[in-house]
């Protein structure tokens, strides 16, 4: 889904390859359409959020390798 807004009097969603003019689109489309950006916005913060434990995991996994090597 993308949502192309070049002329903001007549923003357009571009969806499987054709494009609909919003306005003439029912509410019930368009709450689908609010949904859809829902959604992909938060698997982006989910994903942003399973990345950042990655990283943290990583780091604490090199601390606990650090530590373990003074124990040697």
């Amino acid at each position: 889904m993308n949502e192309n807004t070049n002329e903001s009097a007549n923003p357009v969603l571009t969806f499987d390859g054709k494009k609909y003019l919003i306005s003439e689109l029912s509410n019930d489309i368009k709450e689908s359409i609010k949904g859809l950006q829902i959604a992909e916005t938060q698997l982006k913060m989910h994903e942003d959020t399973l990345k950042l434990l990655s990283i943290s995991r990583n780091s604490l996994a090199n601390q606990l390798r650090e530590k373990l090597k003074n124990l040697e």
